[in-house]
């Protein structure tokens, strides 16, 4: 597991649509990054308002904030507000301002974000939003709500597998980057255990029998199709047009030997 010593400290923000959505599948991750001297955050757009049949909104959104608080607590990150309700996830002008005005003031090194592609519209709506507001974090013209001032620093997104490893048309979608997180496995499982309120949930409503034997299950998964974690988090780099130097790689490097990076798939990237 990498160390602090002779690491320049970055900042990392896990970010995603729902309350639980960053422990299924990027807490490894950012629980790795935090033992190389990261400074950690952790925000969900959305508040959970919708995950489940007994409790008022009210109640609900209280109960989820508590959990997420717990889990954030585990992981030593700091936890930012949702903006919206469940599946008010919007790719628009308002709530785009105010999702930029969350990353300017972060001002993050490394965003790890939900997937492009994946089964729900809030999940990939949090995608664009958090993708834009990185881009335009250093537009003096493009106004934040709250106003925060540009930023003037590099940025890489890494955006984490869809739930299943399969976009919304059942296609498969292979990492490029594979992570080694059995030495954090623990903490990982705690983590998403602090949501206690969803594990009947999502069980009822989506049919995810055995909420955190679900995601040990995906992270098996993804470690095998590595062919040499036992378990792994996966994870495809976004663009660095708009966003940092030419073959900038936070991940790799404050990661080292957790990482590895499929030359296949970066191959497959190349044009003929």
């Amino acid at each position: 597991m990498p160390t602090t010593a002779d690491k320049q400290q970055l900042t990392v923000l896990a970010a995603a649509a729902h309350p639980d959505d960053i422990e299924f599948g990027m807490a490894g991750t950012l629980l790795l990054l935090g033992a190389s001297g990261a400074e950690l955050h952790m925000w969900n757009l959305a508040n959970g308002s919708c995950g489940t049949a007994m409790l008022s909104k009210d109640e609900i959104v209280k109960v989820r904030r508590q959990e997420a608080q717990r889990s954030a607590d585990i992981a030593r990150a700091e936890l930012h507000e949702p903006l919206v309700d469940d599946f008010q996830i919007y790719y628009e002008p308002d709530l785009l301002a105010k999702v930029a005005a969350v990353v300017r003031s972060i001002a993050p090194d490394i965003i790890l974000a939900p997937s492009p592609d994946d089964y729900m519209e809030d999940h990939q709506n949090a995608c664009r939003l958090l993708v834009t507001a990185a881009f335009v974090r250093g537009m003096r013209n493009f106004e934040t709500d709250p106003p925060v001032d540009p930023i003037d620093k590099d940025v890489v997104i890494y955006h984490a597998m869809p739930h299943g490893l399969c976009d919304s048309m059942r296609r498969m979608v292979r990492p490029g980057y594979y992570v080694d997180i059995k030495d954090v496995l623990q903490r990982k499982r705690l983590m998403l255990s602090a949501h206690q309120s969803q594990a009947e949930w999502l069980d009822k409503s989506q049919g995810m029998n055995a909420y955190v034997n679900d995601m040990l299950d995906m992270g098996r998964l993804v470690g095998n199709i590595s062919g040499r974690y036992e378990y792994a988090e996966g994870w495809r780099r976004h663009s660095l047009i708009g966003f940092s130097g030419e073959d900038t790689d936070p991940l790799k490097n404050l990661l080292e030997g957790d990482c590895w990076i499929d030359p296949e798939y970066e191959r497959s990237l190349i044009r003929s």
